[in-house]
């Protein structure tokens, strides 16, 4: 498998459990003590960074810089984001949530520009 498509697969499922670990208790803990959630998503985002953290070395491996490492994950970040909070917690989502998305496929046009330009 090519190394940036490894780099967004394993981002993707990182973010599936950072979404659960910073939100997922909004909804399945919200009547425990604030401690619990914490301790919770504490060892749930272990999880994420056992994912996370192979991830970016395994894209900075293949050429991508931190910047587009970043962006990158932003733009997975919304796109496990919005159907997280539509699905799971029943938020309504907003033209809003279009719009952060388009800035971040600007964002992300200006950080891998170099790259699909060819120069």
């Amino acid at each position: 498998m090519p190394k940036p498509l490894l780099t967004i697969l394993l981002l993707t499922a990182s973010n599936v459990f950072m979404t659960f670990a910073w939100y997922g208790h909004l909804k399945s803990l919200k009547h425990q003590h604030w401690v619990i959630a914490a301790l919770v998503s504490w060892g749930i985002a272990l999880f994420e960074y056992l994912i996370q953290v192979p991830a970016n070395r395994i894209g900075h491996s293949s050429g991508m810089n931190v910047g587009q490492l970043k962006i990158l994950q932003e733009v997975i970040t919304l796109s496990v984001f919005a159907p997280f909070a539509w699905f799971y917690l029943k938020e309504r989502l907003s033209l809003d949530y279009l719009w952060a998305g388009l800035c971040l496929v600007a964002a992300a046009f200006f950080v891998f520009r170099k790259d699909l330009m060819g120069s």
